[in-house]
């Protein structure tokens, strides 16, 4: 049989999920649900004088209403994930849209009309809702403690200060960037069902990281971890936002438990966009110091990005850019926070590389402007060879061919030499390319495979398919590793009660999982073998292991030859089964290991409106080896569209209310089919083996960095506007 690694495998959940049979958090059948709907504060900040809830308790099937005047009782999380206060503890209003209520119903429409009929008095304060009042913030303590310095200052003998260092370079560009929030706005919204059975919580929830998931909602809900079981079969996109359990699941769940009765609480999408994080505010200061030849001499990477009071992600989006992708002798970056009182910030696609790429990548090419240079040209000068900011070497870095082979492929030589000069009728015709980079990571991770008599191999874990084609790619992978059919492989994901596996976060899970489970796939052989020359009966009872081979579902020796299913009916067992042996050793410290990318755009520009459409766009990327072709090539394109959405739609800014002014889809704009052409993906085809033994990185974010940058200097390339805030507006582009 040949492998499948690689190949343009149709997805295997693809049936299920085009005739609806594929369950989501509201698709699980429950006994009996009650249905939650909360209620939000309309102030930024202060504390709540009084609430009304006579009419919302009088109001037709209503079961209950809470209160911080008449609480469910609920902890705080661990620290580290989401947010950091409980809703439904004190009168503290911390942002606006925080949740000072929760009505129950016995639908969910007499829950929304219910909850429409509180009121709420309060006692205001003002309110910290402005990024640029709170500058310059405080510095980035970064996501560990225990981490590097998330502002690291490399410089070279005799340098006093980046600031001396660009003051001796012979060209210098300074560029200062600002980008408003953003918000993950997935296709399922956020939701939970909450059932108790004999003092064990089911919660049915999307989530990016099942077990953590279960072990928030158990502190938040004062349970041992060993009673919450989270089961997320099928979740309709995270993007960042499904990684901690907000609380709209432990309020489901403690109302449950106080009911007797199951609770399914879904928040609404402007309630998602406020209470499940969003992307930061951030503004970006990158200047470049370089020789007249292109060689960078100096590197200062400056961001200040909104923190909320109450928790969410710590944006450093010079870390893994600026601190990775060109060499220079002289480095310097500053991330800071600033204080705010707005609803907790989370991981969002491609989180602080997306818009550190930006930053960078439209720096470099106003610096290839300013001297004259090929952009590619600009790159290459300046290939770093060991990560800059750490001194690490590459397990594999092949940016600079993707670059080549990209400028091919697009066809970049006949890009024009000056910017605004191209026209054909009313458009104005540009191009514009960026460097992409996403740090892999190589964790361990455990999965179970079992053969059962019936013929099939069930793999299982409990990292979840995000719609990013997870239930295919361990299906390849455990078919190429048993030497068995796809069609007879299942994968059973996305269960809290299930081995470890991969967090589905970071682009993880296929560097994690397509190791442990070959590694899983040799202990199941040796286990399928042992259990061979022990059983009575069987026709390699009493033979040497050593001797036996496994070939494609089937243990060999001599002229004999039995099935594993066969061998399984012989021992009467109705499976066999293995689990990933702890790794060997840890990962080399001394390595660094990162995606690599190249975009190239071509935009038109009306000259008379500003607006600006995308004609092609074309990707090269270096990711080790491929697993899934298909599921690999819709990853990728999902990123740039994601990137030519930032670029050019996607906003929501925080008003000086605390409001955010895009709270449905009809205002907080996505890419559609009409705004995306055709985009041509292609990936380097090698195995990187110094990163794992199954050579395959993570790719799910990847084309999401830099894809904004390249549409923004495609842009300057066709108009000679140089836009530095996104999303780019027409008004920007009327001269």
């Amino acid at each position: 049989m040949s492998t499948p690694i690689g190949s343009d495998v149709a997805r295997v959940d693809g049936r299920l999920k085009v005739t609806g049979a594929a369950r989501y958090t509201a698709d699980h059948p429950v006994d009996r649900p009650l249905h939650g709907h909360v209620v939000v504060s309309a102030i930024a900040r202060g504390r709540l004088r009084s609430m009304d809830v006579d009419a919302a308790r009088g109001a037709p099937g209503v079961v209950a209403v809470h209160t911080p005047f008449a609480p469910l009782r609920l902890y705080p999380a661990p620290p580290g994930f989401g947010e950091n206060y409980v809703p439904l503890q004190d009168r503290e209003v911390r942002f606006r849209g925080q949740i000072i209520g929760l009505v129950v119903a016995v639908t969910s429409e007499q829950a929304r009309d219910a909850a429409a009929l509180v009121t709420a008095t309060y006692d205001q304060a003002s309110a910290r809702t402005s990024l640029s009042a709170g500058l310059p913030g405080v510095p980035s303590p970064g996501m560990s403690p225990e981490g590097p310095s998330p502002n690291p200052t490399v410089l070279a003998p005799g340098v006093r200060s980046i600031d001396a260092a660009l003051r001796a370079s012979a060209v210098v560009v300074d560029t200062t960037l600002r980008q408003e929030p953003q918000s993950h706005v997935p296709m399922e919204p956020h939701g939970t069902t909450a059932v108790w059975q004999h003092d064990h919580l089911t919660v049915y929830s999307g989530s990016q990281i099942p077990p953590l998931y279960a072990a928030t909602v158990a502190a938040r809900v004062g349970a041992t971890p060993d009673r919450v079981r989270v089961i997320s079969t099928f979740v309709g996109g995270g993007f960042g936002a499904r990684v901690p359990a907000w609380s709209e699941a432990a309020l489901a769940a403690v109302a449950a438990r106080e009911l007797g009765r199951p609770v399914r609480l879904t928040l609404t999408r402007e309630q998602s966009m406020i209470l499940t994080g969003h992307r930061p505010a951030l503004t970006q200061r990158v200047r470049l110091g370089a020789d007249r030849d292109g060689t960078l001499t100096a590197v200062s990477h400056q961001s200040a990005a909104e923190m909320p009071a109450v928790g969410g992600w710590p944006l450093t989006p010079a870390t893994e850019t600026t601190g990775v992708l060109y060499r220079t002798r002289n480095l310097a970056i500053d991330q800071r926070l600033v204080p705010m009182d707005t609803p907790a910030t989370w991981a969002m696609r491609g989180p602080n590389e997306a818009p550190g790429a930006f930053a960078l990548e439209t720096a470099m090419d106003e610096l290839a402007v300013t001297l004259g240079m090929d952009p590619i040209e600009l790159r290459l000068r300046n290939e770093a060879t060991t990560v800059p900011a750490t001194g690490q070497t590459w397990t594999s870095r092949r940016l600079a061919d993707c670059y080549r082979a990209g400028a091919e492929r697009f066809g970049w030589a006949g890009r024009n030499r000056v910017p605004g000069t191209r026209v054909e009728g009313d458009w104005l015709i540009g191009t514009g390319m960026a460097s992409a980079v996403y740090p892999a990571h190589a964790d361990p991770g455990a999965v179970r495979m079992q053969l059962r008599d019936t013929g099939q191999v069930v793999v299982s874990a409990s990292t979840p398919d995000l719609g990013t084609g997870t239930y295919t790619m361990v299906s390849i992978v455990a078919s190429d590793a048993l030497g068995v059919p796809i069609d007879r492989v299942v994968a059973e994901l996305g269960d809290s009660s299930l081995p470890l596996g991969a967090p589905a976060v970071g682009s993880r899970a296929a560097g994690i999982l397509a190791p442990a489970i070959r590694s899983a796939a040799r202990a199941l052989i040796t286990t399928l073998t042992d259990l061979a020359v022990r059983t009575a009966g069987s026709p390699f009872e009493g033979r040497d292991p050593a001797g036996l081979a496994y070939r494609q579902g089937r243990i060999e020796g001599g002229a004999d030859s039995a099935s594993f299913a066969e061998l399984l009916e012989v021992a009467h067992r109705p499976a066999v089964e293995a689990m990933t042996p702890p790794p060997p050793a840890p990962p080399d410290s001394n390595l660094a290991a990162h995606g690599f990318g190249a975009h190239f755009c071509e935009v038109r520009v009306h000259r008379h409106t500003g607006e600006p459409r995308i004609n092609r766009f074309t990707s090269v990327f270096d990711v080790g080896r491929v697993l899934s072709a298909r599921t690999a090539r819709s990853q990728l394109v999902g990123g740039i569209v994601f990137g030519i959405g930032g670029a050019l739609l996607e906003t929501n800014p925080i008003e000086e209310n605390g409001r955010f002014a895009a709270g449905n889809l009809g205002d907080y704009l996505v890419a559609v089919n009409a705004d995306i052409p055709p985009i041509d993906v292609t990936w380097l085809d090698y195995t990187d083996t110094a990163f794992s033994p199954a050579g395959a990185r993570g790719l799910g974010e990847l084309g999401t960095v830099g894809s904004a940058a390249a549409v923004a200097n495609a842009i300057f390339d066709a108009t000679g506007i140089r836009v530095r805030d996104l999303p780019v507006t027409l008004d920007a582009l009327i001269r």
